[in-house]
This record gives structure tokens, C-alpha cells and sequence, in this order.
């Protein structure tokens, strides 16, 4: 984590500058916090070091680059858990009346913390995503160049997410350090700085009882071997929900002992 900021407005400032509207992070709220950083460090080599949130929140690091936050879910809180992105913002209370103004939720927050301020919201179809004014990571363009993980949205309909999530976060707004959106094979393409950081697709229904083609935002997590991936997951008491392979690689999509689903992939996210 950073530690040089001088306060959330000051590093909410240093990362505006740099980049706005794109994934700048990745959470992960587990009902045991031990033992889903086991199962993570048996499974995608993670090592952790505690977080300047708290006792309850730690920071993966693969090969000494912060890939993603743990922390501990709340005992009274019966929700699913799962995997979260947060898109970075300027200023996460301008944004959250964006998210209110368009009939979508904010959760929780926002809430301060010692290194920014974030909420956590749900899109009009449901999916869960994040905001975050403040530098998470040291080195965001780091993080992101090294692909530790990409996220994708599986939506109902990707043009109408597209518009929403263009409001709300200024997408292909003009202004310096905008992402940049396309239409390519079938996906609504964001970009930023001309790299790939997300994905919107289409296909999701939000009544389906498979929570896999529900609405949501979904991880991939690069790997070298997708096979021994999902062996260490199956003898650390995850399950396999999916695997494939083609000519562009392999992946398969896991859940862990607590069911958050994610998926690891050998395949490029551009």
C-alpha cells in the first residue's frame, strides 16, 4: 500500500491526474481470512502482507507486485462472497450521485479509510463494482501493464451498460487520462493509455439461477499452467465450474471454498 499520500484528497488528486474510470483494484471480502489466503497462495502462489486498513485486510503480492486486497467479511453480514472491482475516481461523492441519479445503488459508503475514500455500488442490472478516490497501489500503471488480473462485465446488454458505466465513470469523455471505448468482436472494449483493461459483454439474465450468467462483474487471473491451476484448487477444496481450450490458450473458471468464482486463463486479455 501506499504510504506517502498525504491525505485521500491529496492522492485522489496524484491518481486523477494519471488515469480516471478504469479498474485500479480488486477486493476480495472472505468469511475467513486465513483461510482464503491459504487457499489463494496454494493455488496462484499469492503472498500477503498486512494492509494499513487493518488487522482484517491484507494485500497479495505475486513476485513482489500487489495483484489484490483480502479482508475479513463481517460475521452478521449475509451476503455472497465475491470478487469485487473498483474503478478509479476523482471524487467518489460526485460519483456516487451519478450512480443515484441513473436508478442504480450505492451499497455501502463512501466510506474514509487511512488511504481514500470508496463505496461500493450495484449497476441497474445488478452487478457489483466499486469506486475509489486514492491510490491503492504505489505503481497503478504497474499493476495494470503486469496484468495480475482483468476484469470483464457480463451485463444483459453490453451497449446500455456501456452508456451507464460512461456516465457514471466518464468514459471516452475527452479529457486527459479517460479510457477509450470500441466495439470489438462482440464485446464493448475499454482502454486505457491504448492497454486493454476491461471487457463488457452481453448474455447475462438477471432472474437465471446459475450465478454464472447472472449479471456481474467477473476476475481472470493470468497463469502459466491452467491444468496444475485447477488440481492445486481441487486439493485446496475449490471446485471447477468450467474449462476450455483453444488455439488462444486455456482457461477455466473456479470457485473457492468460500464460493467466490473467479477464472484463470493463459489466454491475452486484449
Amino acid at each position: 500500500m501506499d504510504t506517502n499520500a498525504t491525505g485521500p484528497k491529496a492522492a485522489g488528486a496524484m491518481l486523477s491526474q494519471e488515469i480516471f474510470g478504469a479498474p485500479c483494484w480488486i477486493t476480495l471480502m472472505a468469511r475467513d481470512l486465513r483461510a482464503s489466503q491459504s487457499f489463494y497462495g496454494a493455488v496462484l502462489g499469492w503472498k500477503f502482507q498486512r494492509a494499513r486498513l487493518g488487522d482484517e485486510f491484507s494485500v497479495a503480492l505475486l513476485g513482489g507486485t500487489p495483484v489484490a486486497g483480502i479482508g475479513a467479511l463481517a460475521p452478521a453480514l449475509r451476503v455472497p462472497v465475491a470478487w469485487t472491482p473498483y474503478f478509479a475516481v476523482a471524487d467518489v461523492d460526485e460519483t456516487a450521485a451519478r450512480i443515484r441519479e441513473r436508478s442504480a445503488t450505492v451499497a455501502v459508503g463512501p466510506l474514509r479509510f487511512p488511504v481514500g475514500r470508496g463505496a461500493v455500488a450495484a449497476d441497474r442490472d445488478g452487478a457489483v463494482f466499486g469506486i475509489w478516490e486514492g491510490q491503492l497501489v504505489s505503481d497503478w500503471q504497474s499493476w495494470r501493464k503486469n496484468a495480475p488480473a482483468w476484469v470483464r462485465l457480463r451485463a444483459r446488454d453490453e451497449f446500455e451498460a456501456a452508456i451507464f458505466y460512461g456516465e457514471v465513470l466518464d468514459w471516452a469523455c475527452g479529457r486527459p487520462g479517460c479510457c477509450e471505448v470500441a466495439y470489438e468482436a462482440g464485446d464493448v472494449v475499454l482502454r486505457q493509455g491504448g492497454d486493454v483493461v476491461a471487457h463488457l459483454g452481453s448474455g447475462a439474465i438477471g432472474a437465471a439461477p446459475d450465478a454464472l450468467i447472472q449479471p456481474r462483474w467477473h476476475v481472470y487471473f493470468p497463469v502459466l499452467d491452467v491444468d496444475s491451476t485447477v488440481q492445486a484448487a481441487l486439493r485446496n477444496g475449490g471446485s471447477v465450474l468450467g474449462q476450455e481450450s483453444d488455439s488462444t490458450g486455456a482457461e477455466a473458471t473456479l470457485c473457492d471454498p468460500d464460493g467466490a468464482v473467479f477464472t484463470v486463463t493463459t489466454r491475452s486479455r486484449g
